[in-house]
């Protein structure tokens, strides 16, 4: 019999239906199983319903096919057929057409082991279809709250001292079963519940092996049966049913080689939701944060905090050179939950949100690609003790890929002519000839940011956030401020080369 095919919707157990006095439905044949279930109700009067069943079907005829004079050979084809589908019952109307329940009918539903329920003359078939509808609607509201009180136990557990050990106890719970972590190299790192036996335990064992990625080279003969090595095309979970129990394993994080083992004596409505939420959490407290090199970051913002300089810490943040990154959303400003993100799709924790742009350090060494729904602008990469002009890079870098509608703009790093003139005269320089604008901050800036825009007052009004009449405005005020004709590329060049030092 094939697989039924059924809705996301709970089951409702046969009995549940013929427990309602309301309909006064009757088990007149079949099995007397309590693990019977319905998935939906379908109504039908043909003679052969197979092509319109899915599985899972509470069948309803009035018995209108039924031909006079049928004997044993056709009520036996009919519920064939009705099995062959899949169909978990079969209600039988009496009346109008019939005014009992055909003999050959309740020997054939007893031959082929289908239940047969009796509807009586006062019971229509919508009636029996909306019982099945609430008792479902039941079931779901059901399921629901256990699934919301897992949810919020789980999250409890995971805020214990005892993390991860609290998690898996809170879930072997819920499930009634054995909840185990697994680490990178195929070690039992921790567990609670009732422990199974030997033979259920390697067949969990072996299917967190089909989740697990390749964190390393494999070692000679450690080819994963059944599975490619180095990772490519492996199932985010697996499940299967070993002596009775069913087995579930879940990856956990960006590939760190940690995975979550479930063993129940049975599945119910829910039970994959929960141990889900289960599997982010612990990947959340097995990920980079939790690691060596999470608390080594830690320990440098602590130390930054405290008066250490950033050339004391750069060795524990894990390198000596380094990019900042700013960006920006293509929608509303980012949360926390957005800059998260984001600092992982850039593979660094060290992430800013503060209103609508986000600053990320990115290790040097990291490539940083364009990313949908983001606008980025990175810097070059630096030491420690470069990591505030850097800052002022990745700003600029930001501001020019908004006005060009660029998803990425790179700060460069070729040799300018700044390289030409020593750092202390540049600066001077640079501060004599802007001094008329020190008094208002946002004047040099508006300047700076249409001069590299080659005067265009509508992109530069974008980078800025301003309306372009203020832009005009600035640009106006500078012009008058230093006396100077911004139409004159040589005044643009001398006015660039100083404004680049800032």
């Amino acid at each position: 019999m094939p697989d039924p095919t059924v809705p996301p919707t709970p089951p409702v157990p046969l009995e549940a239906l013929l427990a309602r006095a309301d309909l006064g439905l009757r088990r007149i044949a079949g099995p007397d199983d309590p693990g019977l279930v319905v998935h939906w109700v379908h109504t039908s009067e043909m003679a052969d319903p197979y092509p319109y069943l899915l599985g899972g079907e509470l069948l309803l005829s009035a018995g209108v096919h039924v031909p006079d004079g049928a004997g044993a050979g056709y009520f036996d084809a009919y519920v064939s057929r009705i099995v062959a589908a899949g169909g978990a019952a079969l209600g039988f109307g009496v009346a109008p057409v019939h005014d009992t329940v055909p003999d050959a009918l309740v020997e054939a539903c007893a031959l082929h082991g289908l239940p047969l329920l009796e509807v009586p003359p006062r019971t229509t078939f919508s009636g029996v279809a909306r019982a099945v509808w609430r008792l479902m609607a039941q079931a779901r509201l059901a399921e629901l709250r256990r699934v919301t009180e897992a949810q919020q136990g789980l999250a409890a557990a995971a805020g214990r001292p005892d993390p991860v050990p609290s998690v898996l106890r809170r879930l072997a719970g819920r499930l009634d079963g054995w909840a185990v972590l697994y680490g990178p190299e195929d070690t039992r790192l921790a567990a609670a519940g009732r422990e199974p036996g030997e033979e259920v335990r390697l067949a969990l064992a072996g299917l967190a092996e089909v989740v697990r990625p390749d964190v390393s080279p494999a070692a000679p003969g450690r080819d994963r049966p059944g599975t490619a090595t180095g990772g490519a095309g492996r199932p985010a979970s697996a499940a299967d049913t070993v002596a009775g129990t069913r087995l579930t394993a879940y990856a956990l994080g960006a590939g760190r080689g940690f995975v979550l083992g479930v063993a129940a004596p049975r599945q119910e409505p829910g039970d994959h939701t929960i141990a889900s939420v289960a599997a982010v959490l612990l990947s959340l407290l097995t990920g980079e944060h939790q690691s060596g090199r999470g608390a080594a970051r830690s320990a440098a913002l602590v130390r930054l905090l405290l008066g250490s300089t950033p050339e004391d810490v750069a060795g524990l943040l894990g390198g000596q050179q380094w990019r900042v990154v700013h960006a920006r959303p293509d929608g509303p400003a980012p949360d926390h939950v957005a800059a998260s993100a984001l600092g992982a799709a850039l593979g660094s924790a060290l992430v800013d949100a503060d209103g609508r742009t986000v600053r990320v350090l990115v290790p040097g060494d990291r490539a940083v690609e364009a990313l949908p729904g983001w606008t980025l602008g990175v810097s070059a990469a630096v030491g420690p003790r470069e990591w505030p002009a850097a800052d002022t890079q990745a700003a600029r870098a930001l501001a020019r890929a908004r006005a060009t509608r660029a998803p990425l703009v790179r700060h460069g790093g070729r040799p300018a002519l700044t390289d030409l003139v020593a750092g202390p005269d540049a600066e001077a320089h640079a501060r004599a000839l802007l001094a008329p604008l020190a008094a208002v901050p946002a004047l040099p800036e508006t300047l700076r940011t249409w001069l590299s825009l080659h005067g265009s007052w509508d992109r530069t009004a974008v980078a800025l956030s301003v309306h372009r009449n203020t832009v005009r405005q600035r640009i106006a005020r500078c012009a008058a401020l230093l006396d100077a004709d911004l139409d004159d590329p040589d005044v643009r060049m001398e006015l660039w080369f100083a404004l680049r030092q800032g």
